[in-house]
Formats: C-alpha cells, sequence, structure tokens
C-alpha cells in the first residue's frame, strides 16, 4: 500500500476544511469542485522526505524540526492512546491534511532557480530516495518550489493531503 500526498495552497486552514466537508475529504488537488493550486506527489511526506529537500536547499543535516505541521483534517479530536476505536474512525483510515509551517514555505519559495540543481542533487543523496536520480525528481523540486512562490506571493500557507 503506497501513500498518496498532495501539496497545496490555500488562504487558511478553514477554506481547507470547508473544501474538505463538500468532498468527503477527496483530494483537494484532484480535478472537481472546489479545487487548489496544487502538486500531487506521491511518496513525499511532509515530515521526512519534504524535509530532506528542505535541509538540501538550506545546506543543513535533516531534523524532525524542518518543516513543522499542524492538523487541520479530521477535525475529530485525535484518538487517545490506545489508537482509534476502530476502522471507521477518520483518525485509522485517512485523509489527513496538515498545515504546514511557514519556514518550509519560504525556503521552497527563497531559492533562486540557478541553485535548484544543486540542491535536487544533495536532495536525491537522503536515504528515502537513494537510487532516484536527480533529474527525475528535478520536476517535482520545481512545481513544489514554484507553488511556494504563488503561495508566499499570495500570503497563503502551504498545505499537504496525506491518504493511504
Amino acid at each position: 500500500m503506497g501513500v498518496l500526498t498532495d501539496y497545496f495552497r490555500a488562504a487558511d486552514a478553514a477554506a481547507v476544511v470547508r473544501v474538505l466537508e463538500r468532498t468527503e475529504g477527496g483530494s483537494p488537488v484532484c480535478p472537481g469542485p472546489g479545487v487548489f493550486d496544487g502538486v500531487e506527489a506521491k511518496r513525499l511526506d511532509p515530515d521526512v522526505v519534504l524535509g530532506e529537500l528542505i535541509a538540501a536547499i538550506r545546506r543543513v543535516p535533516w531534523s524532525v524540526d524542518l518543516v513543522t505541521e499542524k492538523s487541520v483534517w479530521p477535525t475529530t479530536p485525535t484518538p487517545g492512546p490506545d489508537g482509534p476505536a476502530s476502522d471507521e474512525d477518520p483518525w485509522a483510515t485517512g485523509p489527513w491534511v496538515t498545515e504546514l509551517g511557514t519556514g518550509a514555505r519560504d525556503t521552497l519559495a527563497g531559492i533562486p532557480d540557478a541553485e535548484v540543481p544543486a540542491a535536487v542533487a544533495r536532495w536525491v543523496e537522503c536515504e528515502e530516495l537513494r537510487g532516484t536520480r536527480a533529474e527525475d525528481v528535478r520536476p517535482l523540486a520545481e512545481e513544489l518550489i514554484r507553488l511556494a512562490r504563488r503561495a508566499s506571493d499570495a500570503g497563503e500557507r502551504l498545505y499537504c493531503w496525506i491518504c493511504l
């Protein structure tokens, strides 16, 4: 089973929740009503793989705090220490949406175009992308960078929709 991740921009979490309520949690990037400007990025989780890109751009080692997140969806409280009550629990099945901190957005938006190839070359050295060629993931990195620039220019936040 793979993890699907879509990154998108929106004015605020309330706008995201309104769309997800109308679409029953469907990806806000896929065609349909209430679509946000975004990028489909399979298996590019915010914590680790996107964090590795942020580390490569900043030229620092990866750490857990490079991409901060705040849960936006589901809007129900998180389960207790015993986990979800059943497979019907939205925390067990997803999808989930998190709002990324502005540090990740600003890092992506701020990289000069001329530095992107070198940052991607550093990015593919991480364990999660080992064996991946830089030229294969550079278009995705460039899409994420352009999305972050549009979000920054509009004063919007970046979000990640995640589904198993």
